[in-house]
């Protein structure tokens, strides 16, 4: 008989690239999402797809009841200025994940999956222009992001704990910046190379040669494309590999750099608009690749430039439609 994966969250950005992924592989697919099924941004006709809130425990019990294997990537959660202004939304989210691996225990699930995120990276590792590369131990002493980083952080623990006493095989990623086409990108939840490509599609649209940035443009970020994402999730869910590792691009750019990298694909020159009273994040966040090179021979593929080319063209198809 097919593996059957439970994909929660299996309506959003990643959740709907791992369902397709995954179904393509030959899985028997059950996606769940709290969102009404218009709101998916992705629905795979092939795979059982399930409008529910796994807030509540007895839905969890329901839908993991009979699964081979769960990928929860069931969360509020959206670019820094729906995080910093929904920071009790973002912290709910660990009843998802504690009743989701209640289930998981009660029905003998053989391998748990957690989405974390590089929030979880301490703010005083994040001040410095110069080294903005983050590896797995800088993580403590904690100082999370708030709300968001916190909820990631302590739910890598409970993954860590169900492990260490109840035997529950947990893999956990620590994402940084995903992006790409399938994704928010103008409802107050789009990250900020969706959130660009966007203001980039309005500008050409509207004529007009200017664009708004978030703070001064000097934040540092990497950028990770969907497909690498897809790619290193699988290694990893497939590894032997239990602690939190990260999964992210570890070549950098600044905002004002992604701003350039959109000039050059669409040929429109923007004079920036700084708004420093917009929340900007850290200063500098990037992934420190060495440990997913050792243990899972994974690094991306996909360039800024060619990411960043394909989620305009994403972008700007689904502007002109609405």
């Amino acid at each position: 008989m097919k593996k059957k994966i439970l994909i929660t969250g299996g309506g959003g950005f990643i959740g709907g690239h791992l369902a397709n992924f995954y179904q393509k592989k030959g899985y028997q697919i059950v996606s769940v999402d709290v969102k009404n099924k218009k709101a998916w941004f992705q629905i795979n006709s092939s795979n059982k797809n399930i409008h529910a809130d796994c807030r509540d425990p007895l839905v969890c019990d329901r839908i993991v009841k009979g699964v081979d294997y769960i990928f929860n990537l069931a969360c509020d959660m959206g670019g820094m200025g729906f995080i910093e202004n929904n920071k009790a939304l973002c912290m709910l989210s660990s009843v998802i994940n504690i009743n989701l691996l209640q289930s998981a225990k009660k029905y003998k699930v053989k391998k748990f999956f957690y989405s974390s995120s590089a929030c979880v990276y301490p703010s005083y590792r994040q001040k410095d222009y110069i080294k903005p590369q983050l590896k797995e131990s800088d993580a403590y002493p904690a100082d999370p992001e708030d709300g968001y980083g916190w909820e990631k952080l302590f739910n890598e623990r409970m993954c860590r704990h169900f492990y260490e006493d109840f035997g529950l095989e947990t893999r956990i990623a620590r994402y940084h910046n995903v992006y790409g086409e399938h994704g928010s990108w103008k409802d107050g939840r789009e990250k900020a190379p969706a959130a660009l490509a966007r203001k980039f599609a309005e500008s050409i649209h509207k004529k007009k040669n200017q664009i708004e940035i978030w703070g001064n443009g000097k934040q540092i970020r990497s950028f990770l494309y969907i497909d690498d994402c897809i790619r290193g999730t699988n290694l990893l869910f497939k590894s032997n590999y239990r602690y939190p590792i990260n999964i992210g691009n570890n070549k950098h750019v600044t905002i004002n750099e992604l701003v350039a990298i959109l000039e050059k694909i669409t040929g429109h020159k923007v004079k920036k608009n700084y708004d420093r009273s917009k929340p900007k994040g850290v200063n500098s966040r990037s992934s420190d690749n060495t440990l997913v090179k050792k243990v899972l021979n994974w690094s991306p593929k996909i360039s800024t430039e060619e990411g960043m080319a394909r989620l305009f063209e994403y972008v700007n198809s689904e502007y002109h439609k609405k």
